[in-house]
């Protein structure tokens, strides 16, 4: 991974600390408003939830799975899968129950809590774990640089549809990406480290 991908990571966490203290806020709430008005109900944003729902995650996830196995027998690899969107996932549903932010008021509304969210969060980590396989041994730097794009894209997409669905507040998505990709780039640390500690050992 490219080194100011850590430092980043720092400051997405600090970020995701100061919406987990002040999304009550005035400054907040008037953010959160402008975003619903900008983004609220445009129905071809909407459509990306469908790629954040958890029966797509969990598809996705195990084709990835049997991918690392099939192709190399990267078990590290098959658990940093585990480690970034399974327990990514868990760790959203706690922070939810932590945090306890009531959604947007609108009809029909979802019952679960909205901070952070997980579509954009777990959305984030299963798509940069994709993207962090596909070009982990890809030569061509064009290659990397397009799949990265690609991906970034559609993780924003995903969140964004959540706002225009009016399911969350754009705090609560911005908070989800946040902490989202510092857990990423711990896991990819822990794997990376693993990696280099398994090739001193083989030499």
């Amino acid at each position: 991974m490219k080194k100011w991908f850590y430092p980043l990571s720092v400051v997405t966490l600090l970020g995701f600390a100061t919406l987990f203290l002040y999304f009550n806020t005035k400054e907040i709430a008037q953010f959160d408003y402008q975003m619903s008005q900008f983004f609220g109900d445009n129905k071809v944003i909407g459509l990306f939830h469908y790629l954040g729902e958890t029966k797509f995650i969990v598809f996705i996830t195990l084709i990835l799975i049997v991918y690392l196995w099939f192709r190399s027998k990267n078990y590290r690899g098959m658990l940093f899968v585990v480690l970034s969107i399974g327990f990514g996932n868990v760790l959203n549903q706690m922070l939810k129950k932590w945090v306890e932010r009531e959604r947007p008021d609108v009809p029909r509304q979802l019952e679960t809590f909205s901070f952070p969210s997980g579509h954009a969060m777990v959305g984030l980590l299963c798509l940069f774990t994709i993207a962090y396989f596909l070009t982990e041994h890809q030569s061509s730097k064009l290659n990397r640089i397009v799949i990265w794009i690609v991906t970034i894209f559609i993780t924003v997409m995903i969140g964004l549809s959540r706002i225009a669905e009016h399911r969350h507040f754009a705090s609560d998505v911005l908070a989800g990406w946040m902490i989202g990709y510092s857990w990423f780039v711990i896991v990819a640390l822990w794997y990376e480290y693993r990696n280099r500690v398994f090739k001193k050992h083989t030499q």
